[in-house]
């Protein structure tokens, strides 16, 4: 069974509670620029960051036809994507521009051909090195952890701040993360916009 979750880094004191419900409600727009869209939106920046460690053995067929599927929903003609492997060492494994529908191709037999190895996932090298490749207004980070076990290691880690706005998909012993890279500054001027400050 899927669940679904939002994770949100505690905002500090002084934070009056309207304050943190538009945070909130700025992060899921801001999480979902593809939800709904048609197919005339603007190119993107699409970062697939998959658990490249052992875990990714048991759960393989799993994740890869999800993954699969999200992409033929998301993926359009101009969107950059990016494609890292996180095993010991993340490592990107694909980078390009989607042209035509053999581009597409090319990402989803990448994808096919993942394999596992090693004990850790280095979910925070990706997610840093993701945050700096942006080069379009949106972006769209999908980070698949294997099992709790990788995921928690990043959770309970100082770059734990990459994740602060992250909507979660729970699935039997794997997870789906859509992450809100570098949106804090985002998230408070739709939120001083609102409040008319």
């Amino acid at each position: 069974m899927k669940k679904t979750a939002l994770i949100l880094k505690p905002l500090g004191p002084g934070k009056t509670p309207k304050t943190v419900l538009t945070l909130i409600f700025a992060a899921f727009i801001f999480l979902s620029p593809l939800y709904g869209a048609d197919a005339q939106r603007i190119p993107i920046n699409v970062n697939l960051i998959i658990d490249g460690s052992a875990s990714l053995s048991a759960v393989k067929d799993e994740i890869t036809s999800w993954v699969l599927g999200r992409l033929e929903e998301i993926l359009t003609e101009g969107d950059n994507v990016t494609v890292w492997s996180a095993g010991p060492q993340a490592r990107v494994i694909y980078s390009g521009r989607i042209n035509s529908a053999a581009d597409s191709e090319t990402v989803k037999n990448t994808i096919r051909q993942l394999s596992g190895s090693g004990e850790t996932a280095d979910f925070s090298g990706a997610l840093r090195e993701a945050s700096t490749r942006q080069s379009a207004s949106f972006s769209y980070t999908l980070l698949i952890s294997a099992s709790g076990a990788s995921l928690s290691s990043v959770l309970s880690s100082p770059q734990a701040n990459l994740l602060r706005y992250s909507r979660v998909e729970e699935f039997s012993t794997w997870r789906a993360l859509v992450v809100g890279l570098d949106i804090d500054a985002r998230v408070r001027r739709a939120a001083a916009a609102f409040f008319g400050q």
